[in-house]
This record gives structure tokens, C-alpha cells and sequence, in this order.
């Protein structure tokens, strides 16, 4: 990926740069040479989505015939629909399923009765310029768009869908009238599984407060960044929203250039390798102080190859924290136009039908794996089969004594498909992504998000499981239990929240109910995690009864992830420390505040 595949999962909208680039020349002169202007201020938001539950069924299943590579004849008197997409290995299971970039003999979109054309398109405003395309030629009456610059749908990351549906949604009102169309999530077809990642030194994974005042190379607003913010909110750090300025007490996210992911890798390695600096203008407590400083990059978010490329350039650097931990933060989306699906319901149906069965044989077959790696070798028409059949199943390497991985991607059945949704288990992993991303989107404001899109588009409204539920004649079984009965050791991220109790007692106050839901959004990202949960008071008060008042209070927060869903024997350990273990200095009243927590844990 990166620079040989030049992808962009999460990039900005092409207009939406212009107009903020050309919002800060003209604020440019008043930025650099007003100290003491209020800039953002560097927030620590609730983030923690984690579970044990790791969506990946087997469905024990017949072996079905390979697809061959001959375009089919069967089809080809049916319309043509066009989905486009990154080239990104977790869509391995919907280009197998087609057989390649086209329907071929054989292949289970041909034997379901679909006509496909797989695009790889790398960037997302050209992806949506391809949707637009479309709905332009559907809002002139084709029922089914001809254009070879046009596509019904496309694959992104999950976790982008929030900013682009939000961002294309505006769009739409803007030209055919509100609510005219409307772009909608129909399903999932697979995981990235660690392939996107935060990389930095050792240290950030031992102790994470170690990266206050790093600086990280990352394509604001997109998955490797939402990865790169999850672990920080998780092990209760700040974030600079604010590019262009320096927090000594934040961790600082620098854009990297192009939005290119390749080059968040590379500006790791010059500024490592060479000394090369960034010039960010200081600020404290959100408000500049009139000094600039330059700073080296201390780390980056990226994905293959721009992790193989730090590794092999840089010695001392490992991969932090990944989506293999935040395991379901970041699946593949199938986005189309409600209006058309709507009139084609089978078509979209059995789409996904096909793609959800060719998984499930991946899952059970090994030929069906290596025939998947051709078919995606001759859509993206890039690298080897075997490239994309090792970095399917992720690679780790070892330099200097340090471990470090690369690739890993996972693709759905029907079965992982109607779990994520929480079709089969009442447990909506992506709502929680969704609504987390959102948040992040509108407090963070990446790229004036707030100013030039407005507000995200609604979950209920962006999201159609219709398509999903309405496959029919499809092998599944009923998901396993979660296994939380083994002892997790290795600490993932340690956080403190400050969940506001009514006085004396540990009744949570309403004034935390939006925390807590972040706190249970972020452990649904990452179900692979045991918890444990601990209680602080400051020191007015009786010692014993404090004790008592602090595990009483962990207890209340356990209370309500457990109504939520979270399973009790997730919870490793429950326990209050009282005064016991203060942070600060309960001679004032700000030290009492910052004593007065909850501290949560997530092992693995």
C-alpha cells in the first residue's frame, strides 16, 4: 500500500482542501504573528472500545469450484454494475468471489445472477467524484449508469465512513435538494486485522505517558490516525487537535504530505535519519505563546508498506498498537445510493451474498486463499500473488532484538457479518465505531470538519442493514461464546476517567452518561481485552470508608458496561485503592479533582 498502491483510506475531500488551504493563507500572517490568540486546545477525550469477542466464524462448508479467469458469457447480457475501491487486502473475499476485476465463468457473482466490474481507485475524492458520477446519470434516468467513470458503490474503511457519507451527504443536499439521496453503509466484507498501525519507540508501548510531546506523522481524519487517537485516549493522554502548533504536554499530530500514508512513513525516516525538523508554533493551555519550535518526528501512523519501509530504514522502532488490538475498528464498507439499492435490492443482496460465501472458503480452503491472491494481483495489477498472500496472513520481523509486524486482513462470512452488525448477538460493534469516529470528527475537527461539513450524518441514517438480512439460502451457524476464562497478562493501555459521582456516594451523576458511552464504545474496538477496573478517592474522609467508596464506585461502572453488554467475566479484577495511590497533590482542591477517578485497564 502507500506509495506503491498510493492509497488513501481516510484522505480529505479534494474541495475541502482547497477551501481550508485557502482559508489559512489568509489567515496565515494573523496566526504566525499574534502570540497569545486562542488556538484549540489539546483534549483528552473517552475513548476505549475494546472486546474479547474477535468476529472471525468458520462455517463448516462444502469445498465450491474455483472461479476460473474467463470473463463470463452467462452474465454479460445483464446490466453492468461497477463498485470501486482501494487496492487494500480485505477485500480479497468479494474480488475472489467475482473471480477478478470482472465476473468470470464459474464464479459465485455469476452463478447469483451478478454482472460486476471491480475499479481500483486510490483516492477517495476520486471515489466520490465516481459516486457523484453516478448519481448524476441516475437523477437523468438511467436506471443503470453507463459510465465508466461511475460506480454504484465503493469500499472504504469503516471508520472513514463517518467522514465521507457526512462529507458527501452535504454534497448531495447542496445539488438535488436536502435528503434527495442518500449514500448508506449496506454491509461488510472484511477487517483490517493489524495492518494499520501507530509506530514509534518501545517505550510508548511500556509506558505510554512517554509520548507526551511526541510528534507523529499521520493523514489526519483517516484510520491510522483514528488508531493513533484510540490509544492515547485509552491511556487517559491529551491530543493537540491543532496541526500546526506544538503541546509539550499533548501528543502532537503533524499532516503528512499529500495525504499520503507512504510519506508519514518517510518523514519518520528523514527526520530520524537526518535531523529534518518541523516548524510548529508553541502553545499552552490553548493559547500560543509567541515562540516557534522545530521538532523532530517521532513516530507515525501508517500501514503496509510504510511499516516494512520504517523497519527496514530505522532500527529502535516497533509497531505500538494496531488493529489487530483495536480489533474491530476498522472493516470493509460496502457504501452505495439508498435510491438505487432500493429499486435493485437483489442485485445488492446477492453482492454481498457472493462475497460473504467466497470468505467463508477462504476461511476452510487454502486454494481458495491462493486463488484470492491472483484475483486481487490482476484487479489492483500490482505486485505478486504471493505478495498479497503473505501479507494477508501478516509477517513478522525481527531487527535488533526488537519484534515487529506487518500486513494481517481478514475477510467475513455471513456469520462474521451479521455478528459485527449485532444481527446475531445484540452487540452492534459498528455503531460503537461509528458513533466513536464521529466524535472524534467533531471534537478534534480535523480539517475544519465542524465548519466545512457541518455535522455527521446520523448512524440510523448512514447504516441500512436491509441488503444483509435479506440474503437468503446462505450456510451459517450460531457464533461462539466469547472466551474471557484465561489469565490476560500484557497491559494494552491503562487510562484514567474521571466519571462524576453524586457526593459521598457511588451513584454515577447523569453528568457522565455521555463518558461512559465512549468508555463502552472504545471497549467494543477492541474486544480482544480483559479489564480490570479500579476505584481512587482523595484523602478527605476516613481511610476505610474511602476504600470501601472506591470499589463501590468501580463497581458502579461495571454495573453499567455490564447492562450494556459487556460480560462480568471480562472483568479480570474490581477493586478500590481509596487515598491509597495519589496522582496529585490533595492539598488542593484541583489535586483532590485529578485523585477522585476511575482507573481502567485493558490486558491482553
Amino acid at each position: 500500500m502507500g506509495k506503491i498502491l498510493r492509497t488513501n483510506k481516510l484522505t480529505t475531500l479534494s474541495e475541502l482542501l482547497i477551501v481550508i488551504l485557502g482559508i489559512g493563507g489568509i489567515l496565515g500572517a494573523i496566526y504566525f504573528l499574534s502570540p497569545g490568540l486562542r488556538t484549540e486546545v489539546s483534549k483528552k477525550l473517552d475513548g476505549i472500545t475494546l472486546d474479547k469477542v474477535e468476529v472471525n466464524n468458520v462455517v463448516n462448508a462444502d469445498k465450491i469450484e474455483l472461479p476460473t479467469k474467463d470473463i463470463s458469457n452467462e452474465v454479460s447480457n445483464k446490466p453492468l454494475v461497477r463498485i470501486a475501491g482501494y487496492a487494500w487486502n480485505a477485500q480479497s473475499g468479494i474480488i475472489v468471489s467475482n473471480g477478478g476485476p470482472k465476473t468470470t465463468k464459474g464464479s459465485l457473482m455469476e452463478k447469483n445472477g451478478v454482472n460486476l466490474e471491480i475499479i481500483r481507485q486510490d483516492w477517495l475524492s476520486e471515489l466520490r467524484n465516481m459516486q457523484m458520477k453516478f448519481i448524476e446519470e441516475f437523477d437523468q434516468g438511467a436506471k443503470f449508469p453507463t459510465s465508466d467513470k461511475s460506480a454504484f458503490a465503493v469500499m472504504i474503511m469503516g471508520d472513514g465512513a463517518p467522514f465521507y457519507i457526512s462529507s458527501v451527504q452535504k454534497s448531495l443536499d447542496e445539488k438535488y435538494g436536502k435528503d434527495k439521496y442518500h449514500l448508506q453503509v449496506m454491509g461488510a466484507v472484511g477487517m483490517s486485522y493489524g495492518e494499520d498501525k501507530l509506530i514509534g519507540p518501545p517505550s510508548w508501548k511500556s509506558d505510554p505517558q512517554t509520548m507526551k510531546g511526541a510528534v507523529i506523522s499521520a493523514v489526519l481524519g483517516d484510520g491510522d490516525w483514528v488508531t493513533t487517537v484510540n490509544y492515547c485516549f485509552a491511556n487517559g493522554l491529551k491530543v493537540n487537535p491543532d496541526p500546526a502548533t506544538y503541546d509539550a504536554d499533548a501528543v502532537n499530530i503533524y499532516p503528512s504530505e499529500n495525504d499520503d500514508y507512504i510519506k508519514s512513513a518517510e518523514e519518520l525516516i528523514k527526520s530520524q535519519t537526518t535531523g529534518w525538523t518541523v516548524s510548529l508554533k508553541e502553545v499552552s493551555n490553548g493559547k500560543l505563546t509567541g515562540k516557534s519550535v522545530n521538532r523532530k518526528i517521532d513516530g507515525c501512523a501508517t500501514w503496509t508498506p510504510g511499516d516494512k519501509l520504517v523497519f527496514d530504514k530505522l532500527s529502535g522502532f516497533v509497531d505500538i498498537v494496531s488493529t489487530k488490538e483495536f480489533n474491530n475498528q476498522m472493516p470493509t464498507v460496502l457504501i452505495g445510493l439508498k435510491e438505487w439499492a432500493s429499486q435493485n435490492p437483489e442485485i445488492v443482496s446477492n453482492i454481498l451474498k457472493s462475497a460473504l460465501t467466497a470468505s467463508n472458503q477462504m476461511k476452510n480452503y487454502d486454494d481458495w486463499r491462493v486463488r484470492a491472491s491472483e484475483a486481487v494481483t490482476d484487479t489492483y495489477q500490482m505486485e505478486s500473488p504471493k505478495y498479497w498472500y503473505d501479507m494477508f496472513k501478516g509477517q513478522q520481523g525481527t531487527k535488533n532484538g526488537l519484534t515487529y509486524n506487518m500486513g494481517g486482513s481478514k475477510v467475513f462470512n455471513y456469520l462474521d457479518a451479521m455478528q459485527y452488525f449485532g444481527l446475531s448477538d445484540g452487540v452492534n460493534r459498528y455503531k460503537s465505531v461509528y458513533n466513536q469516529v464521529g466524535t472524534y470528527l467533531t471534537e478534534l475537527n480535523p480539517f475544519g470538519f465542524n465548519e466545512n461539513v457541518g455535522k455527521v450524518s446520523a448512524y440510523e441514517d448512514a447504516v441500512n442493514l436491509f441488503y444483509l438480512k435479506n440474503i437468503n439460502d446462505i450456510q451459517s451457524t450460531a457464533p461462539e461464546k466469547a472466551d474471557y476464562t484465561e489469565q490476560a497478562t500484557e497491559v494494552m493501555a491503562s487510562g484514567e476517567w474521571r466519571i462524576n459521582f453524586n457526593t459521598g456516594s457511588a451513584q454515577i451523576s447523569t453528568s457522565s452518561s455521555s463518558e461512559l458511552e465512549k468508555i463502552y464504545n472504545l471497549l467494543i474496538q477492541a474486544e480482544n481485552t480483559k479489564l480490570t477496573i479500579v476505584g481512587h478517592t482523595d484523602n478527605v474522609g476516613n481511610p476505610d470508608s474511602n476504600i470501601k467508596l472506591s470499589k463501590d464506585r468501580a463497581e458502579a461502572v461495571v454495573d453499567y458496561l455490564r447492562k450494556k453488554g459487556i460480560p462480568l467475566n471480562r472483568f479480570q479484577m474490581i477493586d478500590g485503592k481509596g487515598a491509597n495511590e495519589p496522582t496529585a497533590d490533595n492539598s488542593t482542591a484541583e489535586g483532590k479533582a485529578k485523585n477522585r477517578r476511575v482507573v481502567i485497564t485493558l490486558l491482553k
